[in-house]
């Protein structure tokens, strides 16, 4: 996402979105009460008895009431009352603007919280992308990174020769495995290619790796099994610290796991709306995870405010607010904590 122009003190920033991973974040920034301007199209009677109707691309300004986003559609679609635009268009009339990849819009709020600001800036950095490859001598998972998870690219089957079965092994699986990673690099061009596998296999495809300029971008770990847990599971390795310090899905799956350890002491945290709530209210949060599918939910059955005041309060009482994506492993241990918990600054 670009941010063409910022004024944070009339509540005015004006963003061009790039992909999905962008409408994600707007999806969380975006609140009823705010205003979006953005070009739409709106069916128009035209003719002198105005019996034909047509699409016209219009600029609208609208205070938004709803915000839908389905991760697997193409847009964030924004509806609310009119509040400028052509003198065709009535005052108060409702319209829905779709933000989508390529769209330019203004986006006003009466006030920025700092969490809100923080997750414009990180949908605003550079991309981090990275690919990773779990495998072992007989299945391979290939996924690439994304803001607010991971996409699975590929999930090959190798034909090996087993005891007791003779099987006529048609490729060596390593190169097919080598010829996949070479083909994703040129296609998204990652920063860093995790490899990993339980116990040897890792090595013995290194020796097969040819290529270079791959083995730069290579960086090696271990899993015990070759799954989309195992994609979860060498996320958390240290070893990979550097080379995902700017992972999105990281940094998540770390304070999700922050929050499990303070569980199981029985320490510093509450979980659930209601042991939350008390704690916000207590001013004891320190840090604040909401499952991004908990805000969907709340706006669709509109009672989205009561996580919205939540949110506020930390905010204002100088803690931080944590979107969790439900697309990951500590996503999904938040959702079965009811989609929210917090780490708090003292035990109530």
């Amino acid at each position: 996402m670009d941010i063409v122009h910022s004024d944070f003190k009339k509540g005015k920033v004006k963003l061009r979105i790039h992909d999905m991973d962008d409408l994600w974040y707007l999806s969380h920034i975006i609140d009823v009460g705010d205003f979006v301007k953005g070009k739409t199209t709106r069916k128009m009677k035209v003719g002198k008895e105005e019996t034909k109707m047509v699409k016209k691309t219009i600029t609208l300004k609208i205070e938004v009431e709803k915000v839908e986003f389905h991760k697997y559609g193409d847009s964030l679609r924004v509806n609310g009352k009119v509040v400028e635009g052509p003198d065709d268009i009535p005052r108060g009339s409702y319209h829905t603007i779709s933000l989508e990849e390529g769209s330019e819009f203004v986006l006003e709020k009466k006030e920025w919280l700092s969490y809100q600001k923080k997750k414009l800036e990180e949908a605003a950095e550079k991309k981090f992308n990275f690919l990773i490859c779990v495998f072992d001598r007989e299945e391979a998972i290939l996924a690439l990174s994304k803001k607010y998870g991971y996409d699975v690219l590929l999930t090959l089957k190798g034909d090996v020769a087993r005891k007791r079965k003779k099987v006529d092994v048609k490729k060596d699986f390593y190169t097919e495995i080598i010829t996949a990673l070479g083909e994703y690099e040129k296609r998204y061009a990652p920063e860093s290619i995790i490899l990993a596998s339980p116990a040897f296999f890792k090595d013995d495809l290194m020796k097969k790796l040819n290529d270079k300029e791959l083995k730069k971008k290579i960086v090696l770990a271990t899993c015990g099994s070759v799954s989309e847990n195992a994609i979860d599971e060498v996320l958390k390795k240290p070893e990979l610290q550097n080379a995902l310090k700017k992972s999105r899905v990281r940094e998540e799956e770390l304070l999700v796991e922050e929050l499990l350890v303070e569980i199981t002491k029985d320490g510093l945290v509450a979980y659930g709306f209601k042991e939350v709530t008390v704690a916000v209210e207590a001013g004891a949060v320190i840090k604040l995870l909401v499952g991004d599918y908990l805000i969907q939910e709340l706006r669709q059955d509109e009672d989205y405010e009561k996580l919205d005041n939540l949110m506020k309060q930390v905010d204002s009482s100088k803690g931080e607010v944590h979107i969790i994506s439900s697309d990951h492993d500590g996503g999904k241990k938040l959702k079965g904590l009811g989609g929210i918990g917090a780490l708090l600054r003292y035990k109530l």
